[in-house]
Parts: C-alpha cells; structure tokens; sequence
C-alpha cells in the first residue's frame, strides 16, 4: 500500500466508536509496519504528565529499554524541544543519539499537536540507509493530525 492508499485506513482506525486510544494507536503501528517495508520499528511517545520527559506507548517492532526519554536527549528528546519535524538519514552521523539497536540506520520523529501544544510524537526506525523523504513527512504530518483528534 502507498500513502495515499494508506490514508483512509489511517481515518478509519481513528474514527472507530469501539476500542480505547490505545488500541488505536497500536492498530496504527501495525498497519504502518506492515505496509511500509522500511518502517521496521513504529511507536508513539508522549509528555509524562508534568515532567520533561516522554513516556513511550504504543509500539510495534523490537523491545525497547528506552521507555522514558528525557526532553532534550535522542531524536525524540529534541523533538519535544523543538516542536520540529526531524528527519535522520544516517543515526550514526547524529552525536545526540540513544541507540536503541545496531540495526537501525535511520530515522524519523514527527510531532502530535493538541490545541498547539506538543503532547508526543510518533517515532520510526528504519534499517535502511536514508530512506525517508518528504513523502513520509507529509504522510506522518496527516497520521499525527488523525491522532491528535482521538487525544
């Protein structure tokens, strides 16, 4: 499936009557996974309550030991920072970055805004070289818009 295939699966999920935001979220991830062949590692993180750190949630991919991460710290740190798309093509090129595993390649982070404060990100790993492009941000943009409206 592309982008544009993907979309209206995308609606569909977030527009469900039954299952808990979690659920959803989860559905997201596998359905990303599943149909993106360089997507290997899908998961959302948001704010931890008052802290400056983000807590991880819903994830489909290898298990992770970094389940809270401290604003500032890794890609996704930054991007809680920066409220900034971030776009990583070669992780081992970044010095702020948390390894989370020695296959990963790359990376990309896009924000979740609700009433335009950022709550979270979702989060994908890639085991292939510079993979991304503006495509996948624009289609990330749409998949955190559906997201932030079930929030």
């Amino acid at each position: 499936m592309n982008f544009e295939q993907l979309k209206p699966e995308i609606e569909k999920i977030t527009q469900k009557t039954e299952g808990t935001v979690n659920d959803k979220l989860l559905s997201i991830c596998t359905l990303l996974e599943k149909h993106i062949p360089y997507y290997n590692w899908v998961g959302f993180y948001f704010k931890n309550g008052d802290k400056n750190e983000l807590k991880l949630g819903p994830y489909v991919g290898e298990p992770t030991d970094h389940t809270i991460i401290p604003f500032g710290k890794g890609i996704c740190g930054q991007v809680a920072v920066s409220n900034k798309n971030f776009v990583v093509p070669d992780v081992a090129a970044q010095d702020n970055y948390i390894a989370c595993s020695i296959t990963v390649k790359a990376e990309i982070v896009i924000p979740i805004f609700v009433n335009g404060e950022n709550i979270g990100q979702i989060d994908i790993d890639s085991n292939t070289p510079d993979p991304f492009t503006e495509a996948d941000e624009r289609f990330l943009e749409f998949v955190c818009e559906q997201v932030a409206s079930i929030l």
